[in-house]
C-alpha cells in the first residue's frame, strides 16, 4: 500500500487554510486525480473549531479569540470545541473501497487509529483504542478523531495528539454557560485528558511527534508513505475554500 505523504511542518498554518486543504484532498483524492494521502500539520495561529452541526457565535466567544490571536473556523466533521494549539494534527483522505477505509464506522476508525497507537508507542506512550473514536492513555484521553464521507464515499479522517494541555486558557475561548462552572470544567478536563509532556514527564514537540507519527503509520498500516505536496491545482482550490467559505460567517455561523 502507498500513501502520499505531505507534512506540512511545524511552522503551522491559519485554521481556514488548514480546513480548506482537508476538503480540497477529499474532492482530489475522490476524483483519483490524486492518491489516498495523508497529512501531518499544525496551527498558525492557534484556532478553536468547532463541529460540523455547530456554530462559532454559539461556541465561541469570539472577541476573546480575537483578543488572543487566535482563529475560530467550523470544521467538515462532527463533534465539539476544539482547542488547536500544543499539538500535531493529522489528516487521511481515502477513496472508497480502500483497505483502510471499510464501511463500517467503528472498524474503519479501529483501522486509522491503529497507526496512531503505533505511533505513541514509539514514543514509549502505551496507548488503547477507545471507541468510537478516541485514544486514551493512563485512562485519559490524549488524541481525539473525527470523520466524515463525502460524494462517492471518500472519507476523510482527522485528529489531534495532545503535546500539552492549558483547558485554563481553552476555556478562556469558549463560551461557558456560567462562570462559576468554568473551574469545574477546568478540572474536569485535567482528570480525564492529558498531554504527551504529563504522560512522558518531558516536553515532545512536533517534529519527533511527527517522526513516531510515520514511523506507526507505515508499520501498523503496512505503508509505504512517500513524500509529496499539494498539487498546483490542489493547493488554489484549498486557498479558494479557506477564503470563499471556511472564512465567512454563512459558514461558521451555520448550524
Amino acid at each position: 500500500m502507498k500513501l502520499r505523504l505531505i507534512d506540512s511542518g511545524p511552522g503551522g498554518l491559519p485554521g481556514a487554510l488548514n480546513m480548506g486543504i482537508d476538503e480540497a484532498l477529499i474532492a482530489s483524492v475522490g476524483d483519483a486525480t490524486s492518491p489516498p494521502t495523508l497529512r501531518l500539520y499544525a496551527w498558525a495561529p492557534p484556532c478553536v473549531t468547532v463541529g460540523y452541526f455547530q456554530s462559532l457565535e454559539d461556541e465561541v466567544d469570539l472577541g476573546a479569540c480575537r483578543a488572543a490571536g487566535v482563529d475560530a473556523v467550523r470544521r467538515l466533521t462532527g463533534g465539539g470545541a476544539v482547542f488547536h494549539e500544543a499539538e500535531i494534527t493529522y489528516s487521511i483522505v481515502l477513496p472508497r473501497g480502500h483497505e483502510l477505509a471499510p464501511e463500517d464506522i467503528l472498524e474503519s476508525y479501529r483501522s486509522i487509529c491503529a497507526g496512531l497507537l503505533a505511533g505513541l508507542s514509539e514514543l514509549g506512550v502505551e496507548a488503547e483504542f477507545a471507541p468510537i473514536n478516541d485514544i486514551v492513555a493512563g485512562g485519559r484521553k490524549v488524541s481525539g478523531n473525527a470523520q466524515t464521507r463525502r460524494g462517492g464515499g471518500t472519507l476523510l479522517q482527522h485528529g489531534t495528539i495532545l503535546l500539552g494541555l492549558d483547558p485554563e486558557r481553552m476555556f478562556s475561548l469558549l463560551k461557558v454557560p456560567a462562570e462559576k462552572l468554568r473551574g469545574k470544567l477546568v478540572e474536569d478536563v485535567k482528570s480525564r485528558v492529558a498531554g504527551l509532556d504529563s504522560l512522558l514527564g518531558r516536553e515532545v514537540g512536533y517534529s519527533e511527534a511527527a517522526w513516531a507519527l510515520k514511523k506507526g503509520f507505515a508499520s501498523a498500516w503496512g505503508a509505504e508513505l512517500e513524500p509529496g505536496t499539494l498539487g498546483p491545482e490542489e493547493e488554489a482550490e484549498a486557498r479558494r475554500l479557506a477564503a470563499e467559505r471556511f472564512s465567512r460567517p454563512e459558514w461558521n455561523s451555520r448550524r
